[in-house]
């Protein structure tokens, strides 16, 4: 085998997920140096350092540590909010769209992020396989729209021919969200705080050095949107968040 990619995360239905995300990141590393794996190229989550990240991001980072501690090389893609069918923070998006015409929300929907489409990122995740000097590196990836949460949610009722109004309560904390969350879209609480309380987090691209080595015309966020709803309207949904993340025994 020379290379294998690390897809999945620790957020499931109770315990600890960073506790999961770190076991599973060493059975998956320790698997792989015995097999003779020659390379790991790693999807994780974005997020400045220097901030006070959120356990959700704090661990993705870590795992992309631990997963290096063997000595395999590791590629890491350290991704803003993925945008496709399946996904659940997509998910989260279209519920809240769909269901909540007048919307109370939080403080984390001024927030900064790069939404990139699901056929972007597997572009990359692709690409790295034969671009250069990419082993052992981290990159940043997101589309080329910076948008806030609450713009991309307007953006998504725009597509979907939904209105939308928005009321801004900043007194609402990432619990309380989860919990409103849990109660509207399809995302249980277990995995909607921890996504919740990562959007606190701006995740911008500190630069775009992959470009410079996997080159291609990105899809804009609408178009990757329509692209999600027209595929969960066909049925084509391949693959959901659940199944990205581990059993509690791994």
């Amino acid at each position: 085998i020379e290379v294998t990619y690390y897809l999945i995360h620790g957020m499931g239905d109770r315990g600890d997920f960073a506790h999961r995300d770190a076991q599973s990141a060493r059975n998956f590393a320790a698997a792989a140096a015995k097999a003779g794996v020659k390379r790991i190229i790693y999807l994780g989550g974005l997020g400045n350092e220097n901030q006070q990240l959120s356990e959700h991001l704090k661990s993705r980072n870590e795992v992309g540590q631990i997963l290096g501690e063997t000595g395999i090389p590791v590629t890491e893609l350290r991704a803003s909010i993925i945008i496709g069918s399946g996904g659940a923070s997509f998910e989260i998006i279209r519920d809240l769209v769909k269901k909540l015409p007048l919307m109370i929300t939080p403080r984390w929907v001024n927030s900064r992020c790069q939404p990139i489409g699901i056929g972007d990122v597997l572009k990359y995740l692709i690409g790295l396989l034969e671009a250069p000097r990419t082993p052992g590196r981290v990159f940043d990836i997101g589309g080329e729209e910076i948008l806030t949460y609450s713009q991309m949610m307007r953006e998504v009722a725009e597509v979907m021919g939904k209105r939308l109004y928005l009321i801004n309560v900043p007194v609402l904390t990432p619990r309380l969200s989860a919990y409103w969350l849990n109660l509207v879209t399809t995302v249980p609480m277990s995995v909607a705080y921890p996504l919740i309380d990562g959007l606190r987090n701006d995740t911008i691209c500190a630069d775009n050095r992959i470009r410079d080595l996997i080159n291609f015309q990105m899809t804009p966020f609408r178009e990757a949107v329509q692209q999600a709803l027209d595929e969960e309207g066909q049925l084509k949904v391949e693959s959901r968040w659940t199944e990205a993340s581990m059993p509690e025994n791994v």
